[in-house]
């Protein structure tokens, strides 16, 4: 991909821009292939964020959790790193369109060897697969297929590369199915972290949990805050136009 290719900022064929936190930003993203949810949104929402941090956002897709994050929280810089290509182009469009892209580095890698140097990251921040490889039908679609099933990378290849970037104390915030919240929590103790602050996500006051949203510090002290729960999409709703 040349430079020039990277500086026209429109929609490539199969490709929407569409708005969202309320117009405020918008972003380019496949008509067919991935296409980001209120998860990725509520996971932004969810991260702690100190003045001058930097994070690296892993499996970052178009690009839609550093958007929402640099527009609200006062980040210094996030690293977004992302293996597929097609997704990489957009996320680089994506901070350029929402005029970002001096906050928001696009690194096309795997975050099985991450691409930044050690403990150089305050916080990382990731929108798992939340399904196993072997687990159910895979989608036809490559891009659905990565983000929902652990093809490129599983849950101990995420908490191995966090640990890798984050400083002392750093912190991991992420998504995950609540039916598997015992299975993760075992997995960040495993690796050093300690669970600090925990959101637990419902469709509906009737419904079982769905997702849970959790915050863990690299060797942090014991000590968990458990938030309000969350029902069905919070704050926000995705607009969209073709």
């Amino acid at each position: 991909m040349t430079e020039s290719a990277f500086n026209e900022i429109v929609p490539l064929p199969g490709e929407t821009i569409d708005p969202f936190m309320e117009g405020r930003l918008r972003i380019i993203q496949s008509k067919k292939g991935y296409r980001f949810s209120i998860d990725a949104l509520l996971l932004a929402d969810f991260v702690t964020i100190k003045k001058n941090d930097i994070v690296a956002d892993l499996g970052t897709g178009c690009g839609v959790i550093p958007l929402s994050m640099l527009a609200a929280k006062p980040v210094k810089h996030i690293y977004c790193i992302e293996i597929q290509k097609e997704l990489a182009f957009q996320a680089l469009r994506n901070s350029r369109l929402n005029s970002l892209e001096k906050r928001m580095s696009v690194i096309m890698g795997d975050i099985k060897n991450p691409p930044l140097p050690a403990s150089s990251v305050n916080v990382v921040v990731c929108n798992p697969p939340y399904r196993r490889k072997e687990s159910g039908r895979i989608n036809p679609d490559k891009q659905r297929a990565i983000a929902r099933h652990e093809i490129y990378a599983s849950i101990d290849d995420i908490i191995k590369a966090a640990r890798f970037l984050l400083t002392t104390k750093g912190r991991l915030s992420i998504i995950y199915p609540a039916e598997r919240m015992t299975f993760l929590i075992e997995k960040v103790r495993a690796a050093g972290f300690e669970p600090k602050k925990i959101r637990v996500i419902y469709p509906d006051m009737e419904a079982n949990a769905k997702l849970v949203l959790m915050e863990a510090w690299l060797n942090g002290n014991s000590g968990l805050t458990i938030l309000p729960p969350l029902f069905g999409q919070g704050a926000y709703s995705i607009e969209s136009q073709a």
